[in-house]
């Protein structure tokens, strides 16, 4: 049986030592980092994750805020507010939760915000400092990644590596992490998509697989080698008779996977977590790179 990639466990150990870094700043009689969140609309999952990420900032010590807008907000309004964001020195980094309502151009928005708040690491400017290997923002959920596979020491070099999924946030920026000359990293990525044809003759030979998908259980064992690694970043609310009424799933077949890899992530408590803690860290690295911060 595979062994856990605790992704609960490690984010809980960053948050303490980011807890504790925040400790020294306050005791050194400066103000502590602080992160805003703008939600726009009513969106439950979107409602839940920015809430989530507000109680992380508490645990750690941050200041937090959390600008809400309705659904009918205008993209000019949005702007204003972005706007006065990137130039307030009190604010170090924030975040627009995403998905945004069909009036507002998502792109302009990402556009607009300060490279340097950009927690989020979706700005063009970050992405292609991450392509070429120089210092930025990775976005969360690949830093969460690249930071479960960090700790458990898992080995990269030389490796196969297959990413199912091509997602501006997730499938395209891990193929080119997992192909940086770093660790994690200098593994030989294949990036496969909806398009790609017979994937399980990729994932048969890899030894590093992830799957980005939003699609139940959809990396069977007998899709994977012996001794995998699986790393899942899927996650979808699956109708059942529970009393919840629901399931969380992730893209693998979780018991048929287990027993042939050897390192796997569950979903809940696996790259979820990772993704929150990284937020709080590209916070912490905003603070302490800013121009504003004196």
């Amino acid at each position: 049986m595979a062994e856990i990639l605790d992704g609960l466990k490690i984010s809980k150990e960053i948050k303490q030592e980011i807890k504790a870094e925040v400790e020294k700043i306050v005791a050194g009689k400066r103000r502590a980092p602080h992160l805003v969140a703008i939600l726009v609309g009513n969106n439950g999952a979107s409602k839940a994750y920015v809430n989530s990420k507000v109680k992380d900032c508490e645990e750690v010590g941050f200041q937090s805020s959390l600008v809400k807008f309705p659904s009918t907000v205008s993209e000019s309004e949005l702007l204003e507010k972005i706007d006065e964001l990137n130039k307030s020195k009190a604010v170090d980094g924030f975040i627009v939760q995403l998905p945004l309502p069909d009036q507002i151009d998502q792109e302009k928005i990402i556009n607009a915000i300060d490279p340097r708040k950009d927690v989020d690491g979706f700005h063009p400017e970050n992405f292609g400092r991450m392509a070429l290997e120089m210092d930025t923002f990775l976005p969360a959920t690949p830093f969460g990644i690249l930071t479960l596979l960090e700790r458990y020491n898992i080995e990269t070099k030389g490796k196969d590596c297959v990413i199912i999924g091509r997602s501006k946030i997730v499938g395209r920026p891990m193929s080119i992490l997992m192909g940086r000359k770093d660790f994690p990293g200098n593994s030989t990525v294949t990036l496969t998509h909806s398009y790609t044809k017979d994937i399980e003759e990729y994932t048969k030979k890899a030894d590093i697989v992830i799957t980005a998908l939003g699609d139940p259980h959809f990396l069977k064992g007998d899709m994977i080698k012996e001794g995998a690694v699986i790393v899942d970043v899927g996650i979808t609310r699956v109708d059942d008779d529970s009393p919840k009424g629901y399931y969380l799933a992730g893209d693998v077949d979780f018991d048929s996977c287990a027993a042939k890899a050897s390192w796997i992530t569950p979903v809940p408590g696996g790259v979820g977590p990772m993704t929150r803690a990284m937020l709080m860290k590209n916070t912490i690295i905003a603070y302490k790179t800013s121009v504003y911060n004196d």
